[in-house]
């Protein structure tokens, strides 16, 4: 059955690997084209920053010993190296949008070392917007205030310490951003393996029921749901 499937899913947030071996970052180069962000279809709040527009020019901070296959920068998008490129497109997975050839102008290394090898052909992706929403009652969510908008889920939240997914939202992509948490990227197990097959670099798969995000240190909120594990 499809609720036994979704239940059945695991999902992970995916983050670069911040002063890993392969720690590589972006900034955009100046001058910038930047687009409209995405709305909300149903009470037009944007829920995305402003959309990179071409010419797609770069900047690479390597902080660690070489390239990295996935590459963040302060916006929606982000660098993918040609051989994930190649792999992601061949294997049929779902759920980046783009693949815009990216010009490097420049690479600052940010730390000593021996010098990295040739800079990879990178291509500029974004992940979809996906049907897969967080689920308010099984999560362990802080928020300061209701959600208003029952599609995207706003505002955002304080804190959080574990989430899972609303069973039967998610449609099967493999790379998505999800309901009520639009500033992460979430994957899917067959996305994880694929990682682990190539031994891609630069990323984090944090399994959503672990994933903790509290600047603030408020701690997890005082009922506490018990979240499935896998």
């Amino acid at each position: 059955m499809a609720s036994e499937a979704s239940l059945a899913s695991r999902f992970f947030v995916l983050e670069h690997d911040l002063l890993g071996p392969h720690d590589t970052q972006f900034r955009d180069v100046k001058p910038i084209n930047l687009g409209d962000a995405f709305l909300c279809p149903r009470c037009g709040d944007a829920i995305s920053m402003l959309t990179w527009m071409p010419p797609y020019r770069v900047e690479l901070e390597l902080h660690g010993q070489g390239f990295g296959d996935f590459v963040e920068g302060t916006g929606y998008d982000v660098l993918i190296s040609e051989r994930m490129a190649e792999a992601f497109r061949a294997e049929e997975l779902t759920g980046l949008l783009g693949f815009h050839p990216v010009e490097v102008v420049r690479v600052r290394r940010k730390r000593k070392g021996a010098k990295p090898g040739a800079v990879p052909r990178y291509f500029a992706v974004t992940a979809c917007f996906g049907r897969g929403a967080v689920d308010e009652e099984r999560s362990r969510l802080r928020r300061a205030e209701a959600v208003t908008c029952p599609e995207c889920r706003n505002p955002g939240r304080d804190s959080i310490h574990g989430f899972v997914l609303e069973p039967d939202t998610w449609r099967g992509e493999d790379v998505f951003r999800p309901r009520g948490l639009q500033g992460r990227i979430l994957v899917s197990e067959r996305f994880a393996e694929f990682v682990r097959c190539h031994g891609f670099t630069n990323m984090k798969l944090i399994p959503t029921e672990e994933f903790v995000w509290d600047p603030l240190h408020l701690g997890p909120p005082a009922t506490t749901p018990e979240i499935p594990t896998h």
